[in-house]
């Protein structure tokens, strides 16, 4: 009984790194998006090129993890923790000390991304190797919690840090948190390496950061270039890029899903030659995986969806500072966490399926009171209970997701899975944010113009000025009022301007919301393989 409590305590302990890896990652982005004043004043930088610093890393993690995923076969978990841990040291501290926004960009957040390309998939690679049954159940929940922590306490502690001290401060904090992560990695088991020795699949690594690069960057920039119609297409060279007159964005997103596609039938060769490849055959060939990847992505959609929404009207519309944003989200995250871990630990035979399904439903049906709770100029109290429900069904799902991939293949497909499951992760936080961006830039810019054009308060000036406007923006009273003051005739235009705006962020977000809530329970189609008693393995 003393070996077995010895053995609990050190599984236990191996854990909290792991654990901490996941916070990290994912609280470094809260540190840069509560950042962007500072950066902005600080550096000399524009908004392109803050959204640039931050397009590097995901860009980087989304592309890279996968292969990441096959590294870890072949040089080991650990060491690729290791690895991970170190270059994103290096990255915060590259970070910290810039002097320019290039080399805090080209040179921090590029070492930080790959860092953590290297860093997660290691997490997901090393739960299963070193949990079996219940213990794996539970150690998945608690990574699935760690996003809800991060998202919950990265705003709140960069808020304190950058308001108290200064960002480099914050990014030397983020550096040390890594520094910690490292020694912690003294603690966690190793993984044997597979017995059958792992040939790295160069063909397929290239073909897989090309095709999912392609398309990340096209989902993510249709809001900002445009569906078909071009909005703010990127320039080169002085000349707007345009496909045909069309937007580039959807183009490069198809090419991306085509170069995918391509990729699929590459690594069916290579793995009947080599007897291993960067995407095994079991991932797509096994219902169970494919239906766990869905929910992957599900999960990260409504995170990528609800900070999109929620804490952009929270901070734009209420007021709310970083870290009032932070404790707000709490209610959202603090369920999030309670469930992820909790259902694995008090009901581990807990159906899957059933458990999957009853999340799924409270995601979707938590958006009614979210939308509803929107005001004018702020929230009620129905935000924080839809954002508690929110949490909660995100919860049931995290604390199966994962284990659900996990035990439907063998053991060294089931390490090797974290880099696929990454990757999913980046890719459906690029699709909802994406969708979302679309629904809000033509809902917001219609339902504005509608509006004032059929105002009988405004004058013809105003109103002919509103009609050639492409696209409105999401804005807060304060830049709303900037940007109109040249299209209006008189205070009273500027009044009724200011009162359309504040109805039409209102309703675009509703809208918004309602779309979330649809998709998520589209997500329900994808449950049927998903096993109805307890994962054993």
């Amino acid at each position: 009984m003393a070996t077995n409590t010895a053995l609990s305590k050190s599984k236990f302990l191996g854990l909290i790194p792991l654990v901490m890896a996941q916070i990290g990652t994912s609280g470094d982005n809260s540190v840069l998006t509560v950042a962007t004043a500072s950066l902005l004043a600080s550096l000399n930088a524009t908004m392109a090129d803050i959204q640039l610093a931050n397009i590097i890393y995901s860009l980087c993690a989304g592309c890279l993890m996968i292969v990441g995923g096959m590294v870890g076969l072949i040089v080991g978990w650990k060491k690729t923790f290791r690895v991970g841990a170190l270059l994103c040291i290096v990255g915060e501290v590259t970070v910290a000390f810039s002097s320019n926004i290039f080399i805090f960009t080209w040179g921090g957040r590029l070492l930080v991304g790959i860092g953590a390309s290297f860093l997660i998939p290691s997490v997901l690679g090393l739960i299963p190797g070193l949990y079996q049954g219940n213990d794996r159940a539970f150690a998945f929940g608690a990574i699935g919690a760690a996003t809800g922590i991060a998202s919950c306490l990265g705003p709140i502690a960069s808020g304190f840090l950058i308001d108290t001290f200064d960002w480099r401060v914050a990014f030397t904090c983020m550096a040390v948190y890594f520094a910690i992560v490292l020694t912690g990695s003294a603690l966690v088991g190793d993984v044997p390496l597979p017995e059958q020795k792992v040939r790295f699949d160069l063909k397929g690594s290239l073909v897989a950061v090309a095709g999912l690069f392609l398309l990340i960057i096209g989902i993510s920039k249709i809001p900002v270039w445009g569906l078909l119609d071009p909005i703010s297409p990127p320039v080169i060279g002085g000349t707007a890029l345009t496909v045909f007159g069309l937007s580039p964005a959807l183009f490069i997103a198809i090419l991306g899903l085509i170069t995918l596609g391509l990729l699929v039938r590459i690594e069916r060769n290579v793995e009947k030659a080599y007897g291993s490849c960067l995407i095994p055959s079991s991932f797509l060939t096994t219902p169970q995986v494919r239906s766990g990847l869905y929910l992957t992505a599900m999960l990260f959609l409504c995170f990528g969806g609800s900070f999109f929404l929620v804490i952009t009207y929270l901070q734009l519309v209420a007021g709310f500072s970083a870290i009032m944003t932070g404790v707000a989200m709490s209610a959202m995250a603090v369920p999030m966490i309670f469930f992820s871990m909790g259902i694995p630990k008090l009901r581990p035979n807990a159906s899957p399926k059933k458990v999957c399904r009853l999340g799924i439903v409270m995601v979707a049906l938590s958006t009614v009171p979210m939308a509803l709770s929107l005001r004018p100029d702020g929230v009620s109290w129905l935000m924080y209970f839809g954002l508690f429900f929110f949490g909660a069904g995100q919860g049931f799902v995290a604390s199966q997701s994962s284990n659900i991939i996990a035990g439907a293949v063998n053991a060294r497909d089931a390490q090797q899975s974290s880099g696929i499951q990454t990757a999913t992760r980046n890719v459906g936080q690029a699709i909802g944010v994406a969708i979302l961006g679309v629904v809000m830039l033509f809902s917001v810019t219609g339902t504005f113009k509608d509006a004032a054009l059929g105002s009988s308060d405004l004058s013809p000036t105003a109103k002919a000025a509103i009609s050639q406007q492409a696209s409105i923006g999401f804005m807060p009273d304060a830049a709303f009022s900037k940007y109109i003051a040249d299209k209006t005739a008189t205070p009273t235009d500027e009044a009724a301007l200011v009162a359309i705006n504040r109805s039409t962020r209102q309703n675009s977000t509703q809208l918004g919301l309602y779309v979330l809530g649809g998709i998520c329970a589209l997500f329900w189609l994808s449950t049927g393989p998903l096993p109805n008693e307890k994962i054993t393995r």
